[in-house]
């Protein structure tokens, strides 16, 4: 077995330990956290469904407090629901939720999931598409109007955050101010009569609601890897093999695109992991903002609601997905770098 694919399989199975650990510790802390799925349906008996509880303890009577804790599983020692909630269960997805009626965590999943993977797969593809060549030509510019300019742009779009970025944007271009544009959609994924459009209007609906959402996806890592791109490359021009390919006759372009570039390109591969996290889970903050249905505001409101089972559903489907991502980050430096070696040596 060679060296690099040791490392791959040592790597797939510190998957396992690793993905029982972040699991078992956040199972743990959601069955002591008050406010839960037991707490929550007393106080509904109760005629009360705030989170005072001020009316009428006494209703609820000692067996049928006890037939709430047995109907959710709480009567069995704690591993034990663990154990069924990872195996029997299917990592929770097969248990219903404990908001959305006759829903599965599964089903909820399913049912989110194209959104936020749609809102991923544009925004990771917008950002590298723009990023990389914008770094390059930062790089190769360096200290010109070009360079300073748009350096400007970059540090203004990494001081805002997402989602304040995404709040000014609805206000500038969705009709929420009579003194500015409505342009775009304030919110959803697309239009309620969808159905009746023909596939013209839907391409064109949908891109009117994702042209906000998603910049506001971008703008979130355009800083970092537009300047990661051109501090790298600078970095490589300033090796002796580019000046040696310069100092025998060929050009600096020709340096950069043939020896220069590929090295370049170590740094960025190590967002290539992460990105397989935020198409599964989207961005919690931006789907608020724009109201958009996907895994992120799933999991926002599962957690104000105390739907802990679809928490840790979407927690679960996350980490593995977060976990293979970065074993595929050490894929791709293989790939772009066969020196790097991973032997213990």
């Amino acid at each position: 077995m060679s060296e690099r694919l040791a490392y791959l399989v040592r790597r797939l199975l510190l998957v396992i330990p690793t993905f029982i650990g972040i699991t078992l510790a956040s199972f743990l802390l959601c069955q002591f956290v008050p406010g839960g799925p037991v707490e929550q349906a007393m106080l509904k008996m109760r005629g009360d469904g705030s989170a005072s509880g001020a009316l009428g303890t006494e209703q609820v009577t000692e067996a049928q407090r006890q037939a709430i804790v047995e109907h959710f599983g709480f009567d069995k020692p704690i591993l034990v629901r663990y154990w069924d909630w990872l195996v029997i269960n299917k990592m929770g997805m097969t248990v219903d939720s404990y908001v959305y009626n006759n829903k599965t965590v599964g089903q909820l999943i399913v049912d989110r999931f194209p959104v936020s993977l749609t809102f991923g797969i544009v925004g990771f593809l917008l950002t590298y598409v723009v990023c990389i060549p914008l770094g390059i030509a930062k790089a190769l510019r360096n200290g010109s109007g070009f360079d300073f300019a748009s350096s400007v742009l970059v540090f203004i779009g990494y001081a805002i955050p997402a989602f304040a970025f995404g709040m000014l944007l609805k206000l500038f271009f969705s009709g929420m101010s009579p003194h500015f544009w409505d342009i775009f959609p304030a919110g959803g994924f697309r239009s309620a009569d969808w159905d009746k459009l023909t596939l013209v209007q839907k391409i064109w609906d949908q891109a009117r609601h994702m042209f906000l959402p998603v910049l506001c996806y971008i703008i979130g890592n355009f800083a970092v890897l537009t300047l990661l791109m051109k501090n790298s490359l600078l970095d490589q021009i300033g090796h002796d093999y580019v000046r040696t390919v310069v100092a025998r006759g060929g050009n600096m372009q020709m340096a950069v695109w043939k020896h220069a570039l590929r090295n370049s390109l170590i740094p960025i591969a190590t967002g290539f992991g992460s990105v397989f996290s935020i198409m599964f889970a989207g961005s919690v903050l931006i789907e608020r903002v724009f109201n958009i249905p996907g895994i992120g505001l799933l999991s926002l409101d599962a957690i104000v609601s105390r739907d802990y089972m679809v928490f840790m559903g979407i927690l679960a489907l996350t980490s593995i997905v977060g976990l293979v991502g970065r074993i595929f980050s050490d894929f791709c430096y293989m790939l772009i770098d066969p020196r790097i070696s991973f032997s213990k040596d």
